[in-house]
């Protein structure tokens, strides 16, 4: 009687696994609240608060994403103003959002994009086609797709 590998086993039952979708397109977000250069900071800061999120997309009239605005973003204007003693009413964000955007192929595994989140200190990743924002892949749409493969083969 030999040892039977577990991982042997259950590569051969190869059915359910396989026939579920494991990409990122599957898990992400595509009703996303979005942002524009020319907004207030100030609607940007009140968005986040009322819409319980820490940072969003933001696009230009053609829908193409152009940079990221976070919670972070809007404390360091916050500072500034402070500073400075300048009122933040009709500052606009254009100068705070991060331009240099990382962003993951909504084609990727979702495990795959696991490991880039792993790697990373980001918390949310914009997916683009063709130029077009399309979505957003966050932690906790790793972690819901990781759930529904409980128990499962992971691959």
């Amino acid at each position: 009687m030999g040892i039977k590998s577990f991982q042997g086993a259950r590569r051969q039952q190869s059915s359910s696994a396989d026939s579920q979708s494991l990409t990122v397109s599957d898990y992400m977000t595509r009703n996303l609240i979005t942002f524009t250069p020319n907004q207030t900071i100030e609607s940007v800061m009140q968005a986040l608060i009322s819409n319980r999120i820490s940072g969003g997309p933001v696009i230009n009239d053609k829908r193409e994403l152009i940079g990221i605005i976070s919670e972070s973003d809007c404390i360091k204007q916050i500072s500034e103003s402070r500073y400075y003693n300048m009122p933040m009413q009709d500052m606009t964000i254009e100068k705070y959002i991060t331009k240099d955007v990382d962003t993951i192929d909504g084609n990727m595994n979702i495990f795959d994009a696991a490991s880039i989140f792993a790697k990373s200190p980001r918390r949310r990743f914009p997916i683009v086609e063709r130029g077009k924002l399309v979505g957003q892949i966050s932690q906790k749409d790793v972690l819901k797709a990781a759930m529904t493969m409980k128990g499962q083969t992971w691959k």
